[in-house]
């Protein structure tokens, strides 16, 4: 039979026994049905071989069980799987409880937003419409006061106009879709942020509930509520393991009451777990409430040291700052959100109990528990520890076994069966008693096992495969212990929920993963874009009647003197050369100075005047 034939027939099978259960007056869900049947068909008292196809008759045998098991009222077995599927369904990690919240609220945001991001206003009335529209959206997305208020409408509508006037609505409508869906978001942040502040000054804050208070209020109420579940789910588990220890010192072929006590007594210890991984969630809460506390203090400190009484204030300081108010405020949101599902789970628990707390009263056992010291495990453990009670390394060759004071981080050690004896629930029959790590850790493929006692540490440590098999063994008989101690490895196919490392922290399906790589071409399509393509019919007219226009058209050029200095001109020029010539020989020549006196120009003796010129120049053979 192939995978897909084997899954059609089991959800034939599952969809017949939920038929089958609602047809007597019992409704049942699917995965609950889903996990019974693969209890069943693991029970070896059942006799199915799950190596062979299943027969007619085994597929009939197969519903009856399973149907007479759901409507089991009474029976505790069912009871604890009944509180595993709830928990899986409803449970998961805190971030995801968030992640789901916000994805909520968004879809239910997505109607109005898409109504403002798809809007088309024109007139005056549509723009003041539009307006009003994204008042709302702000009041539902802060979620702080009613959309129906008259008074917190007035005063989101005031703190919006003076972050986004009406006159800004033009603008607004130009932006794509995602702008404006950006735009909205930050709107409400800013808006937020504005009226918190308002209420801290005493000008406002209507419809906004003091969360701070009731999260100091609703918190350390929410944890005295878990403890107090706790402390109730532990005595009776201690009750029912005191009454199963005598029962078995006394007649252990009593099976009845002993089968009895011993499913509510694993229901017991399935309740605690559950209950204890709550109680972390809530003081994760509490820790978060505090942080948030001092963060929302000095952000209005820092406002009020900002604003203080100026009439105006830049932008750029404060809207960050209101951003930042409204993300703190949003973690207080978050802390009531989760708050409020940890209590629904609680309150959703405690109805899986009442089956074996109304079988067992006080008046039933009373009588079983009389002569009997009820030990809680605390006691049990403060028992086993000592010098005497640890475990001797030498006795041993090839076992590795780990001590608190030679092991770092000891405490944080993934233990195997949530930390109970796995000795215990062989040696006991599915009896779960809580393991010492003092005695000493066994460690054993990578696994780590504590021991109740250190007889229990000694025998399995002589032969661990075959106690691990053993509890496999157990589990089949108990399908229950499968999620209580975690034995997903050796039933791989009933994984509601994975194992957690850190204690307190719910498990998660183990997922089989593998490397895989995939390379493809940058663009493995050619780009075929048209740059001068136009949908608007419009715009091609127009381009048309441009063009139409040019044919008309004449350019003319002309050029003038002064033009041509506009461009660049560049000229080449060979560079002078340095040119010399030498003579044969230097001469020179010297002339006499011509020298001429002129005599009697002064007159004399006689009337006239005579003039002598005499030539004084020397001859050149002279000079």
């Amino acid at each position: 039979m192939s995978r897909a034939q084997a899954e059609s027939v089991i959800k034939n099978i599952i969809r017949e026994i939920a038929q089958e259960c609602a047809g007597k007056g019992q409704a049942v869900s699917e995965t609950l049905v889903a996990f019974m049947v693969k209890a069943v068909v693991l029970d070896p008292a059942n006799q199915f071989n799950v190596d062979r196809i299943l027969t007619k008759d085994d597929v009939q045998k197969l519903i009856k069980i399973c149907v007479d098991r759901l409507l089991d009222r009474r029976s505790a077995t069912l009871d604890t799987i009944k509180m595993q599927v709830y928990f899986d369904m409803n449970y998961t990690t805190r971030a995801d409880f968030l992640d789901e919240h916000r994805r909520v609220l968004e879809q239910r945001l997505l109607p109005v937003v898409r109504e403002i991001t798809d809007s088309r206003a024109r007139t005056r009335e549509e723009l003041e419409s539009l307006y009003r529209k994204i008042v709302s959206a702000v009041l539902l997305r802060s979620g702080l006061g009613s959309p129906t208020d008259i008074a917190v409408v007035r005063e989101a509508t005031a703190a919006l106009q003076s972050v986004f006037p009406q006159t800004e609505l033009g603008t607004f409508m130009s932006l794509v879709k995602r702008d404006k869906e950006r735009q909205l978001v930050e709107l409400t942040q800013i808006v937020t942020g504005i009226r918190l502040f308002n209420k801290e000054c005493g000008k406002g804050g209507e419809g906004i509930d003091d969360l701070p208070a009731i999260l100091n209020e609703a918190v350390p109420a929410t944890t005295q509520n878990v403890d107090t579940a706790i402390q109730k789910a532990c005595n009776t588990a201690f009750k029912y393991t005191a009454a199963i220890e005598k029962l078995q010192a006394e007649d252990p072929s009593n099976k009845l009451p002993l089968q009895a006590l011993t499913e509510a007594h694993i229901n017991s210890r399935q309740h605690e777990s559950f209950l204890r991984i709550i109680l972390n969630d809530v003081i994760s809460c509490a820790q978060q409430v505090e942080l948030l506390e001092s963060q929302l203090a000095s952000r209005l400190e820092q406002l009020q040291a900002t604003v203080q009484s100026k009439t105006a204030v830049p932008t750029a300081q404060v809207y960050p700052q209101f951003i930042n108010l409204a993300h703190i405020w949003s973690g207080f949101q978050d802390e009531m959100v989760l708050l409020s599902v940890l209590s629904n789970i609680l309150a959703s628990l405690e109805p899986y109990t009442r089956g074996h707390m109304e079988s067992f009263t006080d008046d039933i056992l009373g009588p079983l528990l009389e002569g009997v010291q009820v030990k809680t495990d605390e006691e049990r453990i403060r028992e086993t520890t000592g010098p005497d009670h640890k475990v001797e390394p030498k006795d041993f060759r090839d076992v590795d076994w780990l001590f608190p004071e030679s092991t770092k981080n000891f405490e944080r050690l993934p233990l195997q069966y949530r930390g109970y004896c796995g000795w215990s629930l062989v040696k006991y029959d599915r009896v779960l008693y809580p393991g010492n790590p003092s005695i000493g850790v066994l460690r054993y493929q990578d696994r780590y096992y504590v021991f109740s006692s250190k007889e229990a540490a000694y025998d399995f440590a002589s032969d661990p495969e075959a106690y691990i098999m053993q509890v496999a063994e157990c589990a089949k008989r108990s399908p229950e212990l499968i999620q209580l101690l975690e034995l997903h490895s050796q039933f791989a196919t009933i994984t509601p929920y994975t194992q957690g490392k850190e204690q307190g922290q719910m498990i998660e399906k183990p997922v089989t993963k593998c490397d895989m790589g995939v390379q493809t071409e940058v663009h493995p399509m050619e780009s075929n874009i048209v740059k001068s393509y136009e949908w608007n019919e419009w715009e091609l007219r127009r381009k048309a009647i441009k063009l139409a226009n040019l044919r008309n058209k004449v350019t003319h050029s002309a050029q003038t003197n002064l033009s041509n200095l506009r461009r660049d001109n560049v000229t080449q020029v060979y560079l002078p050369k340095e040119v010399g010539s030498q003579t044969k020989q230097d001469g020179a020549s010297n002339v006499p100075k011509p020298q001429v006196f002129l005599a009697g120009l002064r007159g004399g003796n006689t009337k006239t005047t005579v003039m002598t010129k005499m030539d004084l120049t020397l001859d050149v053979d002279q000079t």
